[in-house]
């Protein structure tokens, strides 16, 4: 793997995790997933999905919603990057997934907040004192 590790997102247990823009488009994924708990994955191929959207309406309604979902949560990531200050952002992922902190290391969450090591340690121990 070439470049840094940056670290996108986090996916909560239960959670349909892919590059749907790399799967609709069928070109080569310009991320990686990794699993940081043991988990189950299912493949289903282009043809496969193609298939189910055109036969099984349920399916059909799941991946419209799914999509829907998929760039609301986008777009919050991106606001929020240009929005809020790292200390907003960390409360926010402390308030809407705490247990990244038990399985995540230090690293990714401080990637995925956009600061460095040192940085994050900072904003833990401000945060612990409010």
């Amino acid at each position: 793997m070439e470049g840094n590790d940056v670290t996108t997102a986090f996916y909560p247990a239960n959670a349909f995790a892919t590059d749907l823009f790399s799967f609709f488009t069928r070109t080569p994924s310009k991320e990686y997933t990794r699993a940081l708990t043991d988990c189950k994955t299912w493949r289903l191929t282009y043809e496969d999905m193609q298939d189910s959207f055109h036969t099984i309406p349920e399916f059909r309604e799941f991946g419209r919603l799914h999509i829907i979902n998929s760039y609301g949560a986008l777009k919050e990531r991106m606001l929020s990057v240009l929005q809020k200050t790292a200390e907003q952002r960390y409360a926010d992922l402390m308030n809407s997934n705490p247990e990244i902190f038990q399985i995540a290391p230090l690293k990714n969450i401080a990637s995925y907040l956009g600061v460095t090591d040192s940085s994050l340690s900072r904003i833990r121990k401000d945060f612990v004192k409010k």
